[in-house]
């Protein structure tokens, strides 16, 4: 682990998934393609592959909804060789007023923290690196003092109770996941401080207990998690950025009186990632 201390005024830190977003980064999926097959969803587009135009386009209007909503984008420099780097969730998290840069477990990925890491000492804030055990943003998500962390093929349980020691405020939970799911935000998500969104399977039967005890839980089936059903963006007052594509994730979302805005991420999701993957939130206004 590695420390760098500085000061902004620019960075105000996030206590949880769902306050109402501020500002957040990103990077253009300029290059996508599938070369090198890292995920369940990859194996099923490799032959099709992906339209960068329309990727592009895609992830263009995704922005300007948020920009529409007063969040302050800032975008992250890509290189050629990157392909993944749109899924800016996976390089880092927020925690309070704490950054941590990951320790990606995917090789072809562990170039993407640099331009992360590069904008941080330009913006002059604070973080710390992670050098140990692997943890991605994408299997992290936040509850004010609690954090879900899921153990997947990309984040070891050590790297959780490192977590842990790093954070002794907080209740780290470890969330084990089945081997088919990438990331935690892949079958759970917060959309605020009681409503949740689960694809069940995913989970040991005592965690999706204790979940459901926790949050009234939305169920996601097999076909809209397949579609990232449950990997929505929630932007703060109730209002969540889901695909069209899932009906039923979103009607559920309605009927709890949230407003779903729809937005078409549909050839970026062929790499294995939606609306929470393409975000990294740095300020959330609790």
């Amino acid at each position: 682990m590695q420390t760098r201390n500085a000061n902004s005024n620019q960075f105000k830190g996030c206590q949880n998934e769902y306050s109402t977003l501020k500002r957040v980064l990103v990077s253009k999926p300029e290059h996508m393609e599938i070369k090198e097959i890292i995920n369940e969803t990859q194996k099923h587009f490799a032959n099709e592959n992906i339209d960068i135009d329309r990727a592009m386009e895609q992830h263009v209007q995704f922005i300007e909804v948020l920009q529409s909503h007063e969040i302050d984008v800032e975008y992250l420099p890509t290189k050629q060789n990157l392909n993944e780097q749109v899924f800016t969730r996976d390089i880092g998290f927020c925690i309070d007023d704490q950054i941590f840069v990951a320790s990606l477990a995917s090789e072809v990925r562990q170039e993407e923290v640099k331009p992360f890491v590069d904008y941080l000492d330009e913006n002059n804030i604070s973080f710390t690196r992670l050098m140990g055990p692997s943890i991605e943003g994408g299997d992290v998500i936040l509850d004010n003092d609690v954090i879900y962390v899921g153990i997947s093929g990309r984040t070891t349980l050590s790297a959780a109770e490192h977590l842990q020691k790093s954070m002794p405020d907080h209740r780290v939970v470890p969330l084990q996941l089945s081997e088919e799911i990438l990331h935690l935000d892949c079958a759970f998500n917060l959309v605020d401080e009681s409503t949740a969104l689960i694809y069940s399977p995913a989970f040991e039967e005592q965690d999706v207990q204790r979940l459901k005890q926790t949050y009234r839980c939305i169920e996601v089936d097999d076909q809209e998690q397949f579609e990232m059903g449950t990997n929505v963006l929630s932007i703060g007052q109730r209002k969540v950025i889901s695909l069209p594509q899932n009906k039923k994730v979103n009607q559920a979302l309605r009927d709890e009186d949230f407003t779903v805005i729809e937005v078409d991420l549909s050839e970026i999701i062929k790499s294995g990632g939606s609306f929470r993957c393409c975000t990294l939130p740095i300020f959330r206004k609790s």
